[in-house]
This record gives C-alpha cells, sequence and structure tokens, in this order.
C-alpha cells in the first residue's frame, strides 16, 4: 500500500448514523474518530440518533424550502458544521442497498439551496456552493453480497458519491469502503475491516505535516 500523503490539517466532519451504540457501526465510528486524529485532523461528530435529529421534513419546511435565509433556520447548526469541514466522512449501515431513512432525511433538510448550490434557471444549471470540500468517504456495512450489490447499483453509494460530490470541488476526492455479508460477518472479518478503515482513511485523507495534539471531537447540542 501507498504510503499516506504528507498533508495540511483537515476539518473533518464526522455524520455517524446507527441507532444502537453497541453496533459494529459505532465500533467504525470510533475507529474512524480515532484515525483521523490520529492522522492531525481536527474532527467533528455529528451523531443523527444520540441527538434525536428529525429527519421529517414538514410541511411549513418544505413550503419555505427555497426561500433564501429562512430555509436555513431548521438545520442552521448543523449546515454550519458542513460548511465548515472540507473533509466529509459519512458511516452507516447499508439498508436496502441504500442510506437509512435518518442520514437522507439529514441529505434532504440541510443540504438546502442558495447554501449548498444554486438554483438552476432556464439557461444555466444547479451550481455546486460547497466547493471548499475536498474529500468525501462513505464507510458502510452491507447485508448483501458484493456482486449482489453491484447488480442493484448501490444507490447509496451514489446518492452521496455522486450526488453530494457533483455539489463540492470540482477536484474532490472520493473513497467508499462496505463490509459485504455484514449478516455472516465473524470477529476475524470486522477486525480486519477496521484495520482496513483506518489504513484506507490515512492514505486517504493525508498526515498532517504539524503535530496537532489539539484536535477534538464536537458533537453539534
Amino acid at each position: 500500500m501507498a504510503a499516506p500523503i504528507i498533508d495540511t490539517s483537515r476539518k473533518a466532519l464526522v455524520v455517524f448514523c446507527h441507532p444502537c451504540s453497541e453496533s459494529f457501526n459505532a465500533a467504525i465510528k470510533d475507529r474512524v474518530i480515532s484515525t483521523l486524529k490520529d492522522a492531525g485532523h481536527e474532527v467533528r461528530l455529528i451523531d443523527l440518533y444520540k441527538e434525536g435529529f428529525n429527519p421529517v421534513m414538514g410541511a411549513d419546511e418544505r413550503r419555505g424550502y427555497h426561500d433564501q435565509g429562512e430555509n436555513v433556520r431548521p438545520v442552521a447548526e448543523h449546515l454550519a458544521a458542513a460548511k465548515w469541514a472540507d473533509f466529509h466522512v459519512y458511516v452507516y449501515p447499508t439498508w436496502w442497498f441504500g442510506l437509512p431513512a435518518m442520514l437522507k432525511g439529514w441529505l434532504d433538510r440541510v443540504w438546502v439551496p442558495h447554501e449548498t448550490f444554486t438554483m438552476p434557471t432556464e439557461t444555466e444549471t444547479i451550481k455546486p456552493a460547497m466547493t471548499h470540500i475536498t474529500r468525501i468517504a462513505c464507510i458502510t456495512t452491507c447485508g448483501a453480497t458484493w456482486w449482489l450489490s453491484k447488480m442493484i447499483g448501490e444507490p447509496g453509494r451514489k446518492t452521496i458519491l455522486r450526488g453530494i460530490r457533483a455539489l463540492a470541488n470540482p477536484k474532490c476526492r472520493t473513497m467508499y469502503l462496505a463490509h459485504y455479508k455484514m449478516d455472516s460477518s465473524t470477529a476475524e472479518s470486522r477486525a480486519a475491516y477496521l484495520d482496513r478503515v483506518s489504513a484506507k482513511l490515512t492514505q486517504f485523507g493525508g498526515v498532517a505535516r504539524q503535530e496537532n495534539t489539539s484536535a477534538s471531537i464536537v458533537e453539534p447540542a
């Protein structure tokens, strides 16, 4: 494996989506955070279930969805975190080949027009407004096999690494890791996957040139 890139410290936002604190996904989240901190990056965590994020866009919120300024108010803290980070890491289980409803609802509500993208017109297409983002990683688990996931098309992967990626920097790099056949996984396969997460994430995100001993985890209230 190639050595990690020696780079400047990044601002990493970890968006974690799983209801169970004892889950393997929670172990992945912990490994992701420790790996990023060890590489010298500043880390913020959004734990969607722990904080009780509401993924449902209500009628009033939908009516104001296109109103600049007004559409930010319900999700201002989460949007600020997304804008703060130049490195987004999504940790979640793949359910029915896609994103959990909680995570999809977060994308629906937080990635609002005028802030994360500009609305298309008759003469111009949609334009990205999150061009500060240069890294996006998806780290997930799948009950299905690799070949079945590929045959279905991995819609969850495409939502983030194509859809959200389109709003980021044109040169934004992406990474996708999945533990397939999760329902028949073993202690050995899970341990190997955690080690793979550490190695791949370090290589992908790079290691900060300077010593960063103050890297912290901040959870939105």
